[in-house]
């Protein structure tokens, strides 16, 4: 679904079960922004509500955010566009965006992904056992 047009606003959806996405969604809400954040659990009642075509099992397995028009972006684009919406992290949003920085997005990413794929798999065979995230749980350094 790409659209194209000014963005005003922008909903982040992220997995309300995963400490490190809660985490990130705690400091996303501290930071400034240029332009507003809705930050909504993915695959909630919510999400579904306000976002009926997306496919919502999809944004529990990839960050996704949609823009005010209809805009879709989802991993690397979908980090990228979170950081281009705060006051501090633009200029950094804008050289990830480039062919020399979006190597280092996918690279974050993909470091963020690995980790959030073993604590989400909590009480699977193989998984990494952690406690449950209370909404005070720290990301990992």
């Amino acid at each position: 679904m790409a659209r194209t047009g000014a963005v005003h606003r922008l909903t982040v959806l992220y997995d309300a079960d995963c400490p490190l996405c809660v985490h990130i969604r705690h400091w996303l809400i501290a930071q400034r922004c240029l332009v507003p954040l809705d930050l909504v659990p993915a695959a909630s009642w919510e999400a579904r509500r306000r976002f009926p075509q997306l496919d919502h099992a999809s944004t529990l397995r990839e960050i996704t955010v949609v823009g005010d028009s209809g805009q879709v972006w989802t991993g690397t684009d979908a980090f990228i566009v979170c950081l281009w919406a705060l006051v501090e992290h633009r200029p950094k949003a804008n050289w990830l965006a480039t062919p020399a920085g979006r190597p280092f997005a996918r690279a974050a990413l993909f470091t963020a992904s690995a980790w959030r794929q073993a604590v989400r798999a909590e009480g699977q065979p193989g998984a990494v056992e952690g406690p449950a995230c209370d909404d005070q749980c720290p990301a990992p350094r």
